[in-house]
């Protein structure tokens, strides 16, 4: 039904239709089977009642399983559960009702859990509720202590396995000798389990051989038949503690601090602490009270360990968030409960393993989980040290090792990959939990370096220490803490070129942090890594992909050649000799390319493939021409820089993003461009191929620094030019009106071609052809008058400003180009015209404003941006290497100290370690959230970055703290050695005391004797 609840539109209407037919067959009473039933089932039949009562919302479109339970805890459905746990008598009612509560409490819903707090809290509930509970723990421990059984089914198993070829009348005898084998091996621990003996038996033969019991008398084989059937199924008070488990783990879900501490005390006249006797039963369950806690194997087996795996999930939530009183309680509780999570860990759990391992490894993995979770965001090592205290830190790394071993094989057979959780995974939880207690153990801590173990294992270690990432966090209360986490596997398929850019553009904020444009970009990254991990199965693309930075070279350089060959031959073959070339040199070119060649296999391919190109494209243009040759070069240039474009796609993922950020990606415009520039060149003409050296600006970051240096202060050039304009408006003018007569100037007339007459005549020009060379010229049309005199016409003098249009064009043109100003091309003036001194004010005006202070204000702003640019890509590079990307801390914060800088940013803030931190946090389940990743999701979704470390880090803190640390321990060193020595004291004065009393006793019994002897003379008669 919760299925059905969330699926998409299309399978709406089939999903209606069946809850409607499973909603009639509910209140017709047509529902379920009993308690003993598949809990799957129950768990349906929960979900049944949810969408019953949802009604008619339950068939609009878009209601989720939250919804239904909302309104159904809306409607009391919670303060029913509660009713239905106090009051009620019946075991099948009661489980009904802790199913409901299961269903309304899926997924974690806080409504839900708020609800069923106050009801509990509020209307004095609670010391009933949990006393219900309370009691049908206890029920349960004493029935699995009346009832304990052993599993003996392998013993005859392996027997089995090795003689499967005799015939039947020998597994009766092995029937025996494996009796025999048991009380000789087992006598001290099985003593108490012997009442079960019979039954052992029975399921034993019955998974040695069905037919044996068929050669027996029938009512032996009835008999046989009931007894392996009772206990197939378990007795019904065990197994209600698995939906009251899980019902308990669903109220703490999400780490609701409330109802953890809640299930611990209730502050009512009689407490029930349900966390510790959730350990109590635990430890009942996996035989500690029986003395078998070295023989799990023998007290877990197929039909219980679906319940052990769900009390250690339990627990485990009882302690994430963290709830440290709930973690000592575990810890601290004078149960075997941590010895048993210790052997569950470090033990093969036989025979169970050795058909089911998939079971054994969720025993292990949530094993891990809980003990991680007793750990967790504590900063004292009381629980390490009692973790530590019954565990050998070989046999916690054998264990991983052979994880990981365990998982090769899984990977190399293929079957069994999606069946169950990982090996791998496994031991990376265990080699996590490894990585914790060695903080408090040295021996530990040696032995999880790769290479501590030279004989075997190395690989393992490898692994999982190259897949372990560490990260430091800062809580609410601004204390640091330390987060070691497995990185996800969609990390890697980040690429070296996107890790390259983010480390070298991301920028830095007014506070010189980092953090805020890095964690803006963490969204795209982590889109890129998805469309990387798609892309993987297009191994074409993915090639492509992977050599993107060579199609770019190769462009760049294609480019390069093409604009050469133009250069240098074009147009190629107009004197006549196109393709002609003397014998020696077309030789010796074709000895350089057989040479170019051979230096292709003995020289790196960077620096071997340019001359191989040169000589190339020069046999090609002496042999077939240059005309073909740049088609050839064009139609490769086009070709490789598509090959580029769907590379570069493949990198970025750009289509997958939607069109707006296909459009504002300026990179990919960009490389659109570069290919209609090459389509141009190689279909319109060979000189569009010289947009293509532009390229150079692109891939050179100090060209964009010249290219930035213009436009970053643009508004202030294109200000600084209007002015400049301006005051040439204003030069002109005054020019136009008061030194027309100056704006004279020389010019150079074009020569009139004329048809080269026979040898010896005279070229001559006609009126017309006058006429139309100075239409052209916008000289005067007139004819000239031949000065009769002989005197000859000045030629090549102009005026330039008889217009203001054409003295504003020529202020600007001659004024800003020369360096003395406008005065350089004016007229000379005589020092006795009248307008001398208004001449030499105006040049020198024009001089000074235009020339020295407004040209000089733009270049000035310029030269002073590229050197800003400058000096910022100095100061980058400087900050690069110095400052930590992610606290922020400089390089000498770390002289002196135990942790180095190149380690501190390497482990401690590893700025990619953060990244696949918030991956990690993405692809999850919200429900495993551990405490730290519970606090770090709710901040990312706030787009709060004060979890981020802010110049801090703990290696400093630590140090820093030494000193005070080891004054602190002096004191308690000199406060125990005066403790001790006033106990002495105190001691020496008791002994006094005593010994003074017992003088005082003596004296006074002294006293009492010498004045009664006195007195007993005066009585007596005289003589």
């Amino acid at each position: 039904m919760r299925r059905f609840a969330t699926t998409a539109k299309s399978q709406q209407l089939r999903g209606n239709t069946l809850r409607k037919i499973l909603l009639y067959r509910y209140f017709k009473g047509e529902y379920g089977s009993g308690m003993n039933g598949p809990l799957s089932a129950s768990y349906s039949k929960t979900a049944q009642v949810g969408g019953g009562f949802a009604g008619q919302d339950s068939d609009k479109s878009g209601v989720t399983m939250f919804d239904i339970q909302c309104l159904l805890d809306k409607e009391g459905a919670s303060e029913l559960v509660i009713d239905v746990i106090v009051n009620t008598k019946n075991d099948r009612i009661f489980s009904e009702g802790i199913l409901l509560g299961i269903a309304l409490l899926e997924g974690g819903n806080t409504q839900t859990q708020y609800s069923t707090y106050q009801q509990l809290k509020e209307q004095k509930k609670s010391e009933k509720f949990f006393k219900v509970l309370y009691d049908r723990m206890k029920a349960a421990q004493q029935e699995i202590r009346s009832t304990v059984t052993v599993n003996t089914i392998d013993l005859g198993s392996k027997k089995k396995d090795d003689d499967s070829d005799l015939t039947i009348s020998v597994p009766k005898k092995r029937v025996k000798d494996s009796t025999l084998h048991l009380k000789e091996g087992m006598k001290g621990q099985l003593t108490e389990a012997s009442s079960a003996t019979s039954k052992a038996y029975s399921v034993y033969r019955r998974e040695m051989d069905p037919e044996i019991d068929l050669m027996g008398s029938g009512a032996d084989a009835a008999n046989a038949e009931e007894k392996s059937t009772e206990e197939a199924i378990m007795s019904p008070a065990i197994a209600i503690m698995q939906p009251i488990l899980r019902f308990l783990q669903l109220l703490c879900e999400n780490h609701n601090r409330e109802l953890q501490n809640f299930l611990r005390h209730q502050n009512n006249k009689t407490n029930y602490n349900l966390v510790c006797e959730t350990l109590q039963f635990l430890d009942c369950i996996c035989g500690s009270t029986t003395g078998g806690l070295g023989l799990l194997g023998l007290y877990i087996n197929e039909r219980n360990v679906a319940l052990v795996n769900q009390t250690l999930e339990s627990l485990t939530e009882y302690c994430q968030g963290p709830c440290h009183e709930n973690q000592t309680c575990i810890a601290t509780h004078e149960s075997n409960g941590i010895d048993i999570i210790i052997a569950l860990i470090l033990n093969d759990i036989n025979p169970l393993g050795k058909y089911c391992m998939d079971l054994v490894l969720q025993l292990k993995n949530n094993a891990s989980k809980l003990l991680l979770a007793i750990m967790e965001s504590r900063h004292d090592s009381e629980n390490a040290e009692r973790i530590l205290f019954n565990m050998r830190p070989r046999e916690l790394v054998d264990v991983m090792k052979n994880a990981y071993n365990q998982g090769l094989e899984c990977d190399h057979e293929e079957e069994n990959g999606d069946d169950g959780i990982s090996p791998k995974d496994v031991g990376h939880n265990i080699y996590i939990l490894a990585h914790q207690l060695a903080r408090h153990n040295k021996t530990l801590q040696q032995m999880l370096k790769p290479g501590s173990d030279p004989d075997e294992g190395d690989e393992a270690l490898r692994y999982y220490a190259n897949h372990t990432a560490q990260i430091e966090i800062v809580r609410h209360d601004r204390t640091m803490e330390q987060i070691v986490f497995p990185v996800p596997n969609i990390c890697e398929f980040l690429t070296r070129e996107s890790k390259s850019r983010v480390f070298n553009t991301t920028e830095r904020d007014e506070q010189g942090s980092k953090v805020n444009d890095f964690f803006q970009q963490t969204e795209d990254l982590y889109n890129e890594m998805k469309w990387q991990k798609k892309i993987r199965n297009n191994p074409p693309l993915f090639w492509f992909s992977r050599h993107i930075s060579l199609w770019g070279s190769i462009s760049f350089n294609l480019a390069v050649f093409i604009n050469l060959a133009v250069a240098l031959f074009y147009p190629f073959g107009d004197d006549g000799d196109e393709g002609t070339l003397s014998p020696l040199f077309s030789v010796l070119l074709w000895i350089a390319v057989a040479f170019c060649t051979a230096m292709l296999f003995f020289i790196s391919k960077p620096v071997g493939i340019r001359p191989f190109l040169v000589s190339v494209i020069l046999r090609s243009i002496y042999t077939i021409g240059l005309g073909p040759t740049l088609i050839l070069l064009g139609a490769a240039n086009l070709c490789n820089k598509i090959v580029f474009l769907v590379s570069f796609v493949g990198n970025r993922g750009t289509f997958t993003r939607g069109y707006r950020a296909v459009i504002m990606d300026m990179a990919f415009l960009y490389h659109v461009a570069y290919v209609l520039v090459c389509m141009l060149g190689l279909c319109v003409h060979e000189f569009f191929y010289s947009f293509l050296l532009f390229d150079l600006v692109y891939r050179e970051e100090t060209l964009l620094n010249v290219i930035k240096s213009v436009t970053r202060n643009g508004r202030s050039i294109i200000l600084t030019a209007v002015l400049a304009l301006i005051l040439v408006y204003l030069f002109s003018i005054i020019g136009f009106l008061f030194l027309k007569d100056d704006f004279i100037m020389e010019v150079d007339r074009l020569k009139i071609r004329t048809p080269v007459a026979g040898v010896g005549e005279v070229p001559t020009t006609t009126l017309t052809s006058m006429m139309g060379a100075c239409a052209k010229e916008n000289c005067s049309t007139s004819i000239p008058v031949i000065n009769p005199a002989g005197e000859e016409e000045e030629d090549g003098i102009e005026r330039t400003c008889d217009t203001l249009l054409m003295c504003i064009v020529t202020v600007l043109n001659q004024g800003l180009r020369n360096g003395g100003g406008v005065g350089d091309v004016l007229r000379k003036p005589s020092k006795d015209e009248p307008l001398f001194a208004a001449r030499v004010v105006y040049d020198l005006l024009f001089y000074f404003i235009v020339i020295i202070i407004v040209l000089n204000l733009i270049f000035g702003v310029i030269i002073d941006t590229f050197a800003d640019l400058r000096s910022e890509k100095q100061k980058k590079e400087e900050i690069l290497k110095t400052t930590c990307f992610i606290c922020g801390l400089e390089r000498d914060k770390f002289d002196n100290k135990t942790v180095s800088f190149e380690e501190h940013i390497k482990s401690e803030h590893n700025m990619w370690h953060y990244l696949y931190f918030i991956v990690l946090v993405k692809v999850k389940d919200p429900t495993e959230y551990t405490g730290p990743e519970s606090y770090v999701a709710q901040m990312i979704v706030e787009k709060n970055l004060d979890w981020f470390p802010r110049m801090r880090a703990m290696s400093l803190v630590s140090n820093e703290g030494d000193s005070e640390q080891n004054e602190i321990r002096n004191l308690q060193e000199r406060l125990e050695s005066t403790m001790s020595l006033v106990k002495q004291l105190s001691s020496q004065l008791a002994e006094l005391k005593e010994q003074m009393t017992e003088q005082r006793k003596n004296k006074q019994r002294l006293g009492f004797l010498g004045s009664n002897t006195p007195h007993v003379n005066h009585h007596m008669p005289p003589p």
